[in-house]
């Protein structure tokens, strides 16, 4: 059945407040889990979530459980190198699938931390790819898939890392770590795969910041509280881009082509314009509850929540409110 999102205006609802857009989702499975992240394998799509695993197969209309191996079954990150899937839990370390999530083995030698809050590749699709783990005890690295980690942790004074972005839009690797707690946070930036970090936070309130992107060449930080925030010089200096964003807690971000994707505590905002304008794409159900994840797969949007599953809208249907 083809999915429709439809407008609405506020307006009807509440006839004393201003008119934005509104829209009708479809929720696509997982109906009261927590989903935190998304990865996808070829047309196997993953979500990771409060109980474990799950795999669609048939773009997110079903979902089973895929947690053979998984002895921790809260799951924040998970990344995709080739055919191996990695799994980062909260408190049981990185886990390991070869076969598409039928089977999951721990591989956390040398991770003096457990509590893995995000998870990056670097040099994807090299034949020695790097994967960067984010922990509430700073970052680690593996270039043998997990059989052993370092710590790289040179300069990073913030040590819990919610957030890893490599872009892609440069000759020299790039890895940037959105680092904090409640009262302390910045980004920090690793150039070329390397364990010395610098921070890259004038501009930036001084709070955690919860999610990263690239854009259009541009770099854009999801804040606790402050909003977002966009840098057109990989981080040296940051300018707030909050018009229209009428809820600053952002604990995701996402792109597709230049359409950028915010997932905040009252639902998914949507900017075609490098944040400069946010427009309110939600419904009901979304505008009460907390964003944790995106996944654009084929035509769709793929939204993770805090406590009401997967939701998904066809992302034709997404541009045409905020035009």
């Amino acid at each position: 059945m083809k999915l429709l999102c439809l407008v609405v205006s506020w307006f009807a609802v509440l006839p004393f407040t201003s008119e934005f857009a509104s829209s009708q989702w479809v929720q696509s499975g997982l109906p009261s889990a927590s989903v935190y992240t998304f990865a996808k394998s070829g047309s196997n799509l993953f979500a990771g979530t409060d109980g474990g695993v799950y795999l669609s197969t048939n773009d997110g209309t079903s979902w089973a459980a895929v947690n053979i191996g998984l002895t921790n079954l809260f799951l924040n990150a998970l990344a995709v190198s080739g055919s191996n899937i990695f799994a980062g839990t909260s408190g049981g370390g990185v886990f390991l699938s070869t076969n598409n999530g039928s089977r999951w083995t721990a591989v956390n030698s040398g991770l003096t931390n457990i509590t893995i809050l995000s998870l990056a590749v670097s040099g994807e699709g090299a034949s020695s790819p790097i994967i960067f783990a984010g922990t509430s005890g700073g970052a680690f690295r593996t270039t043998n898939n997990g059989t052993s980690w370092e710590a790289v942790n040179a300069y990073l004074t913030n040590t819990t890392i919610y957030a890893l972005e490599v872009s892609r839009n440069t000759s020299t690797p790039m890895l940037f770590a959105g680092a904090g707690d409640r009262t302390h946070g910045g980004v920090f930036l690793s150039v070329d795969n390397s364990p010395i970090w610098t921070m890259e936070s004038v501009g930036l309130p001084n709070v955690a910041v919860q999610a990263l992107a690239i854009s259009d060449s541009m770099l854009f930080a999801g804040m606790q509280g402050d909003g977002v925030f966009r840098s057109t010089n990989n981080g040296t200096s940051w300018l707030a881009v909050n018009s229209g964003l009428t809820n600053h807690f952002v604990y995701s971000l996402s792109e597709s082509g230049s359409t950028l994707f915010a997932g905040t505590r009252r639902g998914v905002f949507l900017s075609t314009d490098n944040g400069t304008k946010w427009t309110e794409v939600n419904n009901a159900e979304l505008s009460k509850t907390r964003v944790r994840a995106f996944l654009v797969y084929e035509k769709n949007l793929y939204v993770g929540t805090e406590g009401a599953g997967v939701w998904s809208c066809p992302l034709s249907e997404l541009l045409t409110l905020s035009k």
